[in-house]
């Protein structure tokens, strides 16, 4: 891979990185949107991965906070719809 694919494949995963996509979502949208094959990408984000270490686990480490707490806030979500449910079924009784 010449110098030249690899940072443009690496400034197409620095504007992924900006919408907090994971490497498997950064691969789909790449692909489909840029005509860039997944093993390209797996291949440059790991290149920058090597690269910037630090950065990638601090990505990784908020980026996985930031998907527990969407699925706290679902589970949230869902509970107030059961328990409004139950009790506008309560209330008709």
């Amino acid at each position: 891979m010449s110098k030249e694919n690899k940072a443009d494949g690496a400034a197409l995963i620095e504007k992924c990185l900006i919408f907090h996509m994971t490497k498997e979502e950064c691969m789909e949208a790449l692909s489909k949107h840029a005509n860039i094959k997944p093993v390209i990408t797996v291949t440059v984000w790991n290149e920058l991965e090597k690269e910037n270490r630090e950065f990638f686990e601090a990505y990784t480490l908020s980026h996985n906070k930031e998907r527990a707490t969407e699925a706290e806030a679902s589970t949230m979500i869902q509970k107030l719809i059961l328990d409004h449910d139950h009790t506008k079924n309560s209330d008709k009784e």
